[in-house]
């Protein structure tokens, strides 16, 4: 497997070069990120793996535009995100990336069909609940289109989210440990559809994860330690 960051290029939907993020606490300043470089090229697929604490998370809070670097640059799919104010962020999220969490995040009052459409519906899609259900199917639930998340089970909830992340067509899709809530089978299968719904609609992921077999399926395997991804050597003596 290829661990090397390929060289900054045109392709490049991610490129975030001397990141830092810093936040405040009772025994003083935390630094979470320091000084990260990273280039991901258009349709790769990049495991993010690495202790806790390492800074994986807040990485891709970083290129989702959900927090604030304290200093360097993140480009993604073209736009700098630094000096974009919150309505600007929120549009490029609608536009650019889908998020898929550990926990979910599915509004609890909202059927599933609603909880896909919401996201194209606030984006003035006029055919949002089409769309909503396309997407459904895709994962399987065309027959649950009217249950409420507590309805479902934790598999069938994560495939909601996974429709909800793949519906808009984003170009950049982040996975934050997607599998962790889920049992063994049940997270295999969920991965199965993520990995497929990635590779028909040529989208870019970087999935954070602690199992090194998931980050095996990545064409690149990225190992972050102390807030700073490891050189290619450094990173398969930490694997």
């Amino acid at each position: 497997m290829n661990t090397a960051t390929p060289p900054d290029a045109p392709d490049s939907i991610v490129r975030a070069r001397d990141l830092r993020l810093t936040v405040p606490s009772a025994a003083g300043p935390v630094n979470i990120l320091s000084g990260l470089d990273l280039d991901v090229r258009a349709g790769e697929a990049v495991g993010i793996v690495g202790p806790s604490g390492s800074g994986k998370t807040s990485l891709l809070m970083l290129l989702a535009g959900l927090e604030r670097a304290t200093s360097g640059s993140i480009v993604v799919a073209g736009r700098e995100l630094t000096g974009l104010d919150e309505d600007a962020l929120a549009r490029f999220r609608r536009a650019t990336v889908g998020i898929v969490f550990q926990n979910f995040h599915l509004i609890p009052t909202m059927t599933a069909l609603e909880n896909v459409a919401v996201p194209l519906e606030l984006a003035g899609d006029r055919a949002a609940r089409d769309r909503a259900r396309e997407s459904l199917a895709a994962v399987g639930l065309d027959h649950r289109l009217t249950h409420l998340p507590g309805q479902l089970s934790g598999g069938e909830q994560q495939r909601v989210a996974l429709a909800r992340a793949f519906a808009p067509r984003p170009r950049l899709l982040l996975a934050d440990e997607p599998t962790g809530n889920l049992d063994q089978a049940t997270g295999q299968a969920v991965m199965d559809l993520l990995f497929g719904l990635r590779e028909r609609a040529g989208t870019t992921l970087m999935l954070i994860t602690h199992d090194m077999g998931l980050a095996e399926r990545c064409g690149r395997r990225v190992t972050m330690a102390d807030g700073r991804i490891l050189a290619p050597g450094a990173a398969r003596a930490a694997a």
